[in-house]
């Protein structure tokens, strides 16, 4: 895993070997099929790849629905992160998701959590948008 500042975005980039774990810790193959993992950007997005064409995409975390998906070029600018000690290891998430009506901006709405914990955070909130779809 590599991640750091990219100008003005923060980007965790995930090897081969970790893109495929977290891929399974998503549920991408039964949420985004056909779509690998490549990915975070500014903690909200995931990256990823359209494995049909190998377009680079950018698709939120919440709701993670290929809908949403915008195009995204910028994969082949990035070089060389610049290393933050302060968010290493960390995701930044709203406890209320912006799709919910939380607000960026609300300080009580923001907190930090571990890989693993966003996953099943990610997991949640979009279980939870799909009942509320239907």
């Amino acid at each position: 895993m590599t991640e750091g500042w990219h100008n003005d975005d923060y980007l965790i980039l995930f090897d081969g070997t970790e893109s495929k774990e977290w891929e399974i810790s998503y549920e991408f193959e039964s949420r985004l099929p056909g779509y690998r993992l490549i990915g975070l950007f500014s903690w909200e997005d995931f990256i990823v790849i359209d494995s049909s064409n190998g377009s680079v995409f950018r698709i939120p975390t919440v709701p993670m629905i290929e809908e949403r998906k915008e195009e995204w070029n910028g994969l082949s600018e990035v070089q060389n992160l610049q290393s933050d000690e302060r968010f290493t290891s960390k995701i930044k998430w709203y406890t209320k998701p912006l799709i919910f009506g939380g607000s960026p901006n609300d300080e009580s709405n923001l907190s930090w959590v571990s890989h693993e914990d966003h996953s099943k955070l990610v997991k949640y909130w979009n279980d939870l948008y799909i009942e509320l779809s239907k």
